[in-house]
C-alpha cells in the first residue's frame, strides 16, 4: 500500500469517526475541501505539512495516519520523514522518525498540540532546528530539544542532514488514536 492509499483511508476513518464533514475538517485544518477529498480517496500524496495540519485539526498524533508496519516516506518543504517506531502509554504517544533535512532547505512547522515536545539527534551534517524565534545549530552527535506547541523550524544550511526525530504528544484524553 502506498502513501496516498494508507493515509487516505485512515484520514477518512478518523474524520467520520469524529462526526466531521469534509467541509468542517477543511475549515479546521485550512486545507481545501477538494484537496482533502483527493487525499481521502487516495488520488493525492500528502505533504508533511498537510498531514500535520490535518492531524492537528483531528487532535491526533501524526502516526495515527501512518503505519510502522508499512513504512512510507513523507516529504515536506525541507524534511523527508520515515516513521520507524511508535510507543504509547497512559502518559504519551512518542513517535520516532528517521529524517533527512535537504541541503539549503528551510521549513517552518506549525505548532502541535499543547505540551508536545520534539528532540532531534543529528547523525550527519549540521541542522538549524528549534522554536522559530530561537533555533540553534546542532552538529553530528549533538541533540536539541524544544516544546513544539509553538511554530518551529528545520533547516540544513550547507549539506544534507541525517537525524533521528522524537515527537512526544501528551495524552489529553479520548482524542488520541
Amino acid at each position: 500500500m502506498g502513501l496516498a492509499d494508507q493515509v487516505g483511508s485512515r484520514l477518512k476513518e478518523l474524520r467520520t469517526g469524529r462526526g466531521l464533514s469534509l467541509s468542517e475538517l477543511a475549515r479546521r485544518s485550512a486545507i481545501g475541501k477538494g484537496t482533502l477529498s483527493e487525499l481521502e480517496t487516495g488520488r493525492r500524496n500528502p505533504t508533511l505539512e498537510t498531514l500535520y495540519a490535518l492531524t492537528r485539526a483531528l487532535d491526533v498524533p501524526l502516526s495515527s495516519v501512518l503505519s510502522v508496519d508499512e513504512p512510507v516516506t513523507v516529504s515536506g518543504e525541507a524534511v523527508d520523514a520515515f516513521l520507524t517506531e511508535k510507543f504509547e502509554n497512559a502518559e504519551a504517544v512518542t513517535e520516532v522518525f528517521r529524517i533527512r533535512i535537504r541541503a539549503g532547505a528551510f521549513q517552518e512547522s506549525a505548532a502541535h498540540a499543547p505540551g508536545t515536545e520534539e528532540r532531534v539527534v543529528v547523525l550527519t551534517g549540521t541542522a538549524r532546528v528549534g522554536p522559530a524565534g530561537s533555533p540553534r545549530l546542532v552538529r553530528p552527535g549533538e541533540q536539541a530539544h524544544w516544546v513544539a506547541d509553538v511554530p518551529h523550524v528545520y533547516g540544513a544550511p550547507s549539506e544534507d542532514v541525517e537525524a533521528v526525530l522524537f515527537v512526544r504528544y501528551p495524552v489529553a484524553g479520548p482524542g488520541v488514536s
